[in-house]
């Protein structure tokens, strides 16, 4: 069925629902089925008649296909043993994923690699289930080659090749993300003048030392040997470039030389860079201080100069955005009414200063908001310190805990002999010195925009933080059980890739459901063969209508023949982007 309009004489144009019918001779002919009205008419109740008319018609056509499906009997008996060792289930949730990573390019990644080595073995599916594997169902090696075989797909490598696979990921790391840059350019215009920066590490489950894996400075306190990822964003959350140091190397360095790479290899040479504190350093911000580029970083105040912890401090001379008024943080804390009236606001302060010979703005704000939540974390780290002061034993195991900074040791008496037990106490003067920085946060930067942008840019870095939690956490990246410096960098190389493709997937939802939210959807769609086809094993939610929706397949018919589904897989692996951007 399409849309006929009539054309009347007077100008009248009449809106239809025509369908052409095959008669006996072959020929085709047009039958009216249906009057939708005059146009003038329908523009009195839909802002476009044309859409509407072609919508509807759409939807006619829809159930129409659905009234003339035939229905499909799948024979089954009650007495008949099913075959061993045949599987039956399949997870087809990779499908949706599929549609991204070859959007990204990788199956023409994968060849330009091949060219280069001399190898019997298909690097693109290798590739594509080492992701598949991260993001739906985190494993070993071993494991996610188990994986592959409850597929749709049937893949046809084996477990060696997946190890000589991951020799070669790890030669090519540079060339493999500039040209996921370059191909994501093509879903859409990357947000990626504003760039953050982060570090973590990962680490190991062995003794000793070897290798990349060294002992550092482990974020989760775990007395391992660690390696240490530093990863760019842009400014919608999606992974940019990465790169791999032995974990000992201090974070600060190894900045710069990615974002060498990225001026490189990625084309790209004025950008803002925006780091949390421990990434600060001067030679960071000098380095980001020129070529057209900017920085923006968090800075302590504990660690600044005394005249500028003195002005950063001062109650006077606050601001407030969109108002010209200056206020006195005292009085706004000891009146009820201001309290009350400014308790979700933000004020803020800014100021000019040659830090290490560089021109910087400070731009220092503060919440009451902020200052209670500080003071309400504080007082249970406190509570903990006073419940450990109870027990000399428990004081004496408390070693990372973070109420230990609240905890101080006496080992001498009085005239300074030494004493025969150690006497643990509260620091009263560590909490009251504390307690000045309650509500304060100070970003530093060499940009002239306007200082409330400056801390909105910089309250997105929460992002990449959730982009470590989520490697870590959903894909599991973390213990690693490789050995061998080059299968560690490729363990990791997929890792990203996985990340950025899942980032880029999360964005199609507009955000409207959490990446747990999204993982647990997809890891839940699976497929039951039968003799005639594949039977949904899921069940069928908004969350799936939206799916296929934004994908423009469907996969929840009660049966999909597999003629059908081997034209969803063609699909899923074709570079259209029309249901992307929609």
């Amino acid at each position: 069925m399409h849309l006929y309009i009539d054309r009347g004489k007077y100008g009248h144009n009449t809106l239809y629902v025509s369908k052409t019918f095959r008669k006996e001779n072959g020929k085709t002919t047009s039958k009216i089925i249906e009057k939708l009205g005059r146009y003038d008419d329908l523009l009195k109740e839909h802002e476009d008649p044309i859409a509407w008319a072609k919508e509807y018609i759409d939807k006619l056509n829809e159930e129409e296909k659905r009234q003339k499906a035939k229905p499909i009997t799948v024979t089954c008996r009650s007495q008949t043993l099913i075959d061993k060792n045949n599987d039956v289930l399949f997870d087809g949730g990779y499908l949706f994923l599929q549609k991204y990573l070859y959007l990204l390019g990788i199956d023409k990644i994968c060849k330009k690699i091949s060219k280069k080595y001399e190898f019997d073995y298909s690097l693109r599916d290798i590739l594509a289930v080492l992701i598949y594997g991260r993001i739906l169902s985190p494993a070993s090696k071993l494991g996610t080659y188990e994986y592959s075989k409850k597929l749709l797909e049937h893949y046809d490598f084996e477990l060696q090749d997946v190890y000589r696979a991951l020799e070669v990921i790890a030669k090519e790391i540079n060339f493999i993300q500039a040209e996921l840059y370059k191909n994501s350019l093509k879903l859409g215009k990357r947000n990626d003048k504003i760039l953050y920066y982060d570090c973590t590490n990962y680490y190991f489950e062995i003794e000793h030392e070897s290798g990349m894996r060294k002992y550092g400075n482990s974020k989760e306190n775990r007395p391992n040997p660690i390696v240490e990822m530093g990863l760019f964003m842009d400014a919608d959350g999606i992974p940019l470039a990465f790169c791999l140091h032995d974990g000992n190397t201090n974070e600060q360095k190894t900045m710069q030389p990615l974002e060498k790479q990225i001026m490189q290899d990625f084309g790209k040479s004025q950008f803002v860079v925006c780091t949390d504190a421990g990434l600060s350093s001067s030679a960071n911000r000098r380095f980001n201080d020129i070529g057209g580029r900017a920085f923006i970083t968090v800075q302590s105040l504990k660690k600044m100069k005394n005249f500028q912890k003195e002005w950063a401090l001062d109650p006077k001379g606050w601001h407030l955005p969109s108002s010209a008024e200056i206020f006195d943080l005292n009085k706004v804390l000891s009146d009820t009414d201001l309290y009350e009236k400014y308790k979700h606001s933000t004020f803020y302060k800014e100021l000019w200063f040659n830090e290490n010979n560089i021109e910087q703005r400070f731009i220092v704000s503060f919440s009451i908001k902020y200052m209670n939540y500080q003071r309400k974390i504080r007082n249970e780290q406190i509570e903990r310190a006073k419940s450990a002061l109870c027990s000399v034993k428990k004081t004496e195991r408390t070693r990372q805990s973070d109420f230990k900074r609240f905890i101080t040791k006496t080992s001498v008496t009085e005239n300074g002999e030494v004493a025969e037990t150690k006497v643990y106490s509260l620091n009263e003067e560590k909490i009251i010195e504390e307690q000045k920085y309650d509500g304060f946060y100070c970003v530093a930067t060499n940009l002239f925009d306007d200082a409330c942008e400056i801390i909105r840019i910089n309250s997105k870095r929460w992002e990449i933080e959730e982009s470590f939690r989520i490697m870590k956490t959903e894909f599991s990246a973390r213990p690693v059980f490789l050995h061998r410096d080059d299968r560690i960098s490729a363990h990791f190389t997929t890792c990203f890739i996985s990340l950025m493709l899942f980032r880029i997937f999360e964005k199609a939802f507009g955000h409207k459901y959490t990446a747990q939210e999204i993982i647990k959807n997809l890891r839940q769609i699976k497929f039951f063969k039968t003799t005639e086809g594949y039977m949904p094993a899921y069940t069928r939610t908004d969350f799936t209508d939206l799916l296929h929706d934004i994908f423009g397949i469907r996969t929840d018919f009660q049966i999909i023949p597999f003629s059908h589904m081997k034209k969803i897989i063609s699909y899923s692996k074709k570079e259209i982007t029309y249901y992307i951007s929609k």
